[in-house]
């Protein structure tokens, strides 16, 4: 068995799970001394010689014996020997490193250094006299001193490198083996390489005789073949393209590439031989005649053209060529002529020699080009427009004889009529080319000859495409939108008339649908006169009476006209088409109220909550007419019987409240104490009961919390405003009139502190980031305005807030784009057009400050901060907008 013969594990005793007790002989341990493997005589069977005498005791090491024979040489070396022998050489090392570094300090320590060494003489300087200074050369002739330091400073001399050398070999010069440091060879090398370039200059293919003292370093630029590699590419490409002008000698391509490779090398004269080779051997390919014509000097262009002609008489390319080359229009149109006689149905050639004619002769030109192309339309349309009307119509007629399915034939004869006052044919003509002419084209190329036919003028052309091709490939269910967008697009590139077509034919296939109606009024209030714009609306009712809307804006149109009795004889007819509308009723109320009628107004009030039982806002109209006549009972009297009926209208509340308020003011500058008390607790309680019954109402939180500072100070404040933060969550307005209250009585880190927790509560709000930023110290509000960006980057708040921190650095046109985005995308908010226009009156012009007030005129903001706080006070109740704008900016200015 094979485990018989094998060596046992180490620590093997035979028996010792049976109890066996191992022992250890001397076979086990082996001789005393170590054999050595490698000695020849052991194998021999010999005892090799060990005499101890003879041992070299030079060998000998107290660790390992004699000859590195220790007491483990015959064991095997692992692992574990490996990593040890490691361990102690890198301990070795760090200890022979270790004493060379003391032996270094020792010798630092023993030697003295260099500035020690002349301390003593520089000690005893102090004892030399002035005498003894200036007695010195170098004190003398200044060399040390801080002037010639300067001007030597950059001083050098070296020997000329090679790069010169190098640099001079790669211009092409031809300039004799220059020595090493002969910088007059180098000089004159380099004036021969320029008298090189400027004869290259005096004798170029375009021909200049004169130097161009900006642009010539350029062309020598581009001229100088850089390095070896190029060398080398140019004559691997100069051999094929030689090997291809000999293989196949009449392929006009190989000899122009070749030519232009020596042009590109800057062998000009080369280049004009290959070329000239070129056309001797390919004389019918005009490409060859056209690139030598380039090639040549200018004197022998037209020779060469000339040649080309008589080999290629059919080539317009050459013709054409041969006319540029003349320099006055008679000598150019005989050039034209001749090739026409050569090329005579050659539309590019009859084209040009019209151009350079005169009206009579371009006639004549064009009557003899439409029998030569008679299928060439612009020709036939060009005749048309230098004929008289009836010589036109014959024109025209010929044409579509030969091109009936040319649409811009059709158009032109449409033009035509127009033009001359037959405005009834213009949709005939339209109209037959689609039936009888069998025009095909698509619907939107129909529509860009609409626009084209507008912008020359003939409107009526431009209206009989729109009504005869505007269905063309649209399904019967997308023609409304499919019209609308065409219109809307139409606007945007200012094809009004086009656009008003597009309406004028959908309201006459949908003559109830209110949006089309309502669009096409914006088009002609937008760009339309006040009786086209009066026309359409008076259309509208007619057609679709029921829609107030309509009724509306034609009367709103007649105030704005100052036709104040046209607008109450408008309403009278829409209380007739509309009995019982809210809606009418209010505006009724509002051009009278407006136009300084209060007593029509309250009759008119009076008539709505009898006949529609009186809304909501009914009854607050009625209540501004009374807070206008100064009824204080009156006005009292319609707020409380509107809150009977509509107690969860909190407009209702708040004017009651404010009503008190307005009171307790009156009786302070009185100077009735009791009385003003008895108000506020009475407006208290009001805006107590309305957030009874409107707690989701923020404004009136925000009353009341204003009248409990003043009242009772900031600690009540802080309870009303967490209550209402309690019963609406996530209201930036909110947090921000309980920051602007810490703020106000001075406590900074509380603000700070409401201020993190609102932007946690709120991360999207732009109110509370455009007031953060107003907040933080002057260094970060950089940073927080780009955070506020990130956050809500369309948002005008933020906008605004980041353009009054431009504005406050001075960046004039920055701001001033970021103003104008704020009042584009919130235009209703006048607190923004308070800011631009503040802005404009110290940066702007005169002409900017009246773009921004006539673009906040047409706006007509109604909300705002500080915009309601100047225009809902009672002396300001009828003032215009730009009035209510300059008050406010006035407002603000002194605030």
């Amino acid at each position: 068995m094979n485990f018989l013969n094998s060596k046992p594990p180490p620590n093997y005793v035979a028996g010792l799970g049976r109890g066996a007790t191992g022992f250890t002989t001397r076979s086990d341990i082996g001789p005393a001394r170590a054999t050595t493997i490698g000695n020849p005589e052991y194998f021999r069977g010999k005892e090799p010689a060990n005499d101890e005498d003879d041992e070299d005791h030079t060998q000998y090491d107290e660790f390992e014996g004699y000859n590195n024979a220790g007491l483990f040489n015959s064991d095997d070396y692992d692992f574990d020997d490996k990593e040890a022998d490691e361990i102690w050489d890198s301990i070795d090392k760090r200890m022979s490193r270790s004493k060379r570094n003391d032996r270094v300090l020792t010798e630092e320590n023993s030697k003295p250094k260099f500035t020690e060494q002349f301390s003593g003489l520089k000690r005893n300087l102090y004892t030399l006299s002035m005498k003894d200074w200036e007695s010195l050369d170098e004190f003398q002739s200044g060399i040390h001193s801080l002037r010639n330091k300067k001007k030597t400073r950059f001083e050098s001399f070296v020997p000329v490198p090679d790069t010169l050398l190098e640099k001079v070999m790669k211009e092409k010069q031809h300039v004799s083996v220059i020595g090493g440091n002969d910088l007059n060879a180098v000089g004159e090398g380099r004036g021969n390489v320029l008298s090189l370039k400027l004869d290259r200059l005096s004798d170029s293919v375009s021909g200049m005789t004169n130097v161009d003292p900006k642009g010539y370093l350029s062309v020598l630029c581009n001229n100088v073949i850089a390095s070896d590699t190029e060398v080398s590419d140019f004559n691997k490409a100069r051999l094929l393209l030689k090997s291809v002008t000999r293989t196949n000698p009449k392929y006009a391509c190989g000899w122009i590439a070749a030519a232009r490779l020596e042009e590109l090398a800057g062998k000009v004269k080369e280049a004009r031989l290959l070329i000239k080779k070129g056309c001797e051997e390919c004389p019918k390919n005009e490409d060859v005649w056209l690139e030598a014509c380039r090639l040549v000097n200018p004197d022998e262009t037209k020779g060469v053209i000339a040649k080309g002609v008589k080999f290629i008489p059919n080539s317009v390319k050459l013709w054409m060529r041969a006319s540029d080359l003349e320099d006055d229009d008679v000598n150019k149109s005989r050039v034209l002529r001749k090739g026409l006689e050569c090329v005579p149905n050659s539309v590019r050639l009859w084209k040009a020699v019209v151009e350079l004619a005169n009206e009579e002769d371009a006639r004549l030109l064009l009557h003899r080009a439409v029998e030569c192309c008679p299928l060439h339309a612009e020709l036939w349309l060009a005749l048309a427009r230098l004929e008289t009307y009836d010589n036109a119509k014959i024109v025209l007629n010929k044409a579509l004889s030969r091109l009936p399915k040319e649409a811009t034939i059709w158009i032109a004869m449409a033009k035509l009529e127009e033009a001359n006052g037959n405005t009834d044919k213009v949709g005939k003509r339209i109209q037959k080319a689609l039936e009888e002419g069998g025009v095909v084209i698509n619907r939107e190329t129909w529509m860009k000859e609409a626009e084209v036919a507008e912008r020359g003028g003939s409107i009526e052309t431009c209206r009989a495409i729109i009504k005869n091709t505007i269905g063309i490939g649209v399904e019967e269910e997308d023609r409304k939108r499919t019209w609308v967008a065409d219109a809307e697009e139409c606007e945007k590139r200012d094809s009004i008339e086009t656009a008003r077509a597009i309406y004028d034919h959908a309201l006459n296939v949908f003559l109830t649908k209110k949006s089309i109606w309502i669009k096409a009024a914006q088009l002609e209030r937008s760009h339309g006169t006040r009786e086209s714009f009066d026309g359409l609306l008076r259309r509208a009712v007619t057609y679709i009476p029921q829609v107030e809307v309509l009724w509306l804006m034609l009367a709103k149109e007649k105030w704005l006209a100052g036709d104040v009795p046209a607008a109450r004889a408008l309403l009278q007819e829409a209380y007739a088409a509309i009995p019982n509308s809210e809606e009418l009723w209010l505006a009724a109320f509002k051009l009278e109220f407006e136009n300084h009628e209060p007593e029509r107004a309250r009759m008119l009030l009076a008539k709505a909550r009898d006949q529609i039982g009186g809304t909501e806002r009914v009854w607050m109209k009625s209540a501004i007419v009374e807070r206008e006549l100064g009824n204080v009972e009156e006005e009292r009297r319609m707020l409380n019987e509107g809150l009977k009926q509509f107690p969860s209208f909190y407009k209702l509340w708040l004017m009651l409240g404010q009503l008190e308020e307005r009171l307790a003011k009156t009786t302070k500058r009185q100077d009735q104490p009791e009385k003003r008390h008895s108000h506020m607790m009475t407006a208290k309680k009001v805006y107590e009961s309305g957030q009874k019954n409107c707690p989701n109402s923020v404004p009136l939180w925000l009353s009341l919390a204003n009248l409990e500072e003043e009242m009772n100070g900031l600690s009540k404040v802080r309870v009303i405003f967490t209550m209402a933060r309690k019963k609406n969550p996530q209201n930036p307005e909110l947090w921000l009139a309980a920051i602007r209250a810490e703020l106000k009585h001075g406590y900074k880190k509380e603000a700070d502190t409401l201020m993190a927790k609102a932007l946690q509560e709120c991360p999207n709000s732009g109110i509370l980031w455009a007031a953060s930023i107003e907040m933080a110290p002057h260094p970060q509000r950089k940073t927080k305005s780009k955070d506020a960006l990130k956050k809500c980057n369309s948002d005008p708040h933020v906008i605004a807030g980041t353009a009054k921190l431009l504005w406050h650095h001075r960046k004039v046109e920055k701001a001033r784009t970021l103003l104008n985005t704020a009042v584009t995308l919130a235009p209703d908010i006048g607190d923004f057009w308070v800011l631009c226009y503040k802005f404009e009156l110290q940066h702007g012009t005169e002409e900017n400050q009246k773009d921004v007030l006539k673009r906040c005129v047409a706006a007509e903001p109604k909300h705002g901060e500080k915009w309601q706080a100047v225009s809902k006070a009672l002396e300001n109740a009828h003032q215009p907008t730009e009035s209510i704008l300059k008050k406010v900016v006035k407002y603000t200015s002194e605030g």
